[in-house]
């Protein structure tokens, strides 16, 4: 199976509810696109802050996911944003998740948010735990 497509059917429940895509997964880079809903606003019908971070910290996982070993978990240690744009309602969002370290014990993702013309909505760092 397609690693884009095997990690499309394994997300939780949460970040399904999130409407996140899977588009392209390997171990140096996770890409995945998300619609800007009513239901992820808050005023302004604007994507809230937390629902970036939350698409973010899922793409940041899915690619240290793409880097473990049988029976290996990962969970989030730490996460930063820098919110650059809006993300108005009806927006379709790109995450593109980077290694910018990959080792035995943690692995740090830069995140990338983007909408549909290019333009940087958000950019996340985060640094995985790997159990």
């Amino acid at each position: 199976m397609d690693p884009a497509a095997r990690l499309q059917q394994e997300l939780p429940p949460f970040p399904r509810w999130l409407g996140i895509t899977v588009t392209s997964a390997a171990p140096d880079r996770v890409v995945a696109e998300l619609t800007v809903r009513e239901d992820l606003c808050t005023a302004g019908e604007i994507i809230h802050g937390g629902a970036i971070m939350a698409f973010a910290d899922t793409i940041g996982a899915l690619g240290t996911v793409m880097n473990l070993r049988e029976g290996q978990g990962t969970t989030t240690l730490e996460s930063k944003t820098n919110f650059f744009s809006p993300g108005p309602v009806g927006t379709r969002l790109t995450a593109e998740a980077t290694p910018l370290h990959r080792g035995r014990r943690t692995q740090v993702w830069e995140t990338r948010l983007t909408n549909q013309d290019g333009r940087l909505v958000a950019k996340v760092t985060q640094t995985q735990m790997v159990l």
